[in-house]
């Protein structure tokens, strides 16, 4: 569950318009207030209201995924043509999966669901996982493989870019499924939907 506070969290860095808007709370609530002490707790107030936030939508997209692909993954990825999922398991235990997800309409492969047990990381096996994408995408013949990244840890994306992949794009204020869209979730809950590209050869 280290998704929750790195989002929670280290995510906060990668906000400079929060930070503000919580300079601005602090400042009005000592003003209003006249009170230190208040002030002071005003930021682990936040902190607590962004760890709630996460946890509370990261949990239910954790739930949706459980009940949607990851529920009968040989339907979803291993009968239909263009897709696949494979399982890294080193001394008996899996410690890593990725899928393929074809798409005839544009002819690309998405890379979906990449993760690796974090007791096994900086050992390769996630370079190993995506490179078996890659190789999937290009003996079936796909002219590119996509793909779309929340991660807050800039080692996943200097994995991708390792991997050949372009960074193409970013979607601000990004929504997960099951999002309510309310104003304290706005206020606490923000996510950065990164796509990458990567051409494996001209249409």
């Amino acid at each position: 569950m280290e998704r929750i506070p790195n989002t929670a969290f280290r995510g906060l860095k990668q906000q400079p318009l929060t930070q503000l808007l919580y300079g601005l709370l602090a400042v009005i609530c000592f003003v209003v207030t006249k009170s230190f002490l208040l002030t002071c707790c005003l930021p682990i107030f936040l902190m607590g209201m962004r760890y709630y936030f996460s946890r509370k939508v990261i949990l239910h997209y954790l739930d949706c995924a459980l009940h949607t692909d990851m529920s009968d993954i040989e339907q979803y990825y291993m009968k239909p043509p263009g897709s696949c999922f494979w399982v890294a398991v080193l001394d008996g235990n899996v410690v890593g999966i990725v899928a393929a997800r074809g798409n005839e309409e544009d002819n690309t492969v998405e890379l979906r669901r990449m993760s690796v047990d974090s007791n096994y990381r900086g050992k390769g096996i996630a370079k190993a996982l995506g490179r078996k994408v890659l190789e999937f995408a290009m003996l079936n013949n796909y002219s590119s493989v996509v793909l779309g990244t929340t991660a807050v840890k800039m080692a996943a994306h200097r994995l991708y870019e390792s991997l050949g992949f372009k960074h193409v794009g970013v979607v601000e204020h990004y929504a997960l499924p099951g999002m309510t869209r309310s104003l304290l979730e706005r206020m606490f809950f923000q996510l950065r939907y990164h796509r990458y590209r990567l051409q494996l050869r001209e249409e």
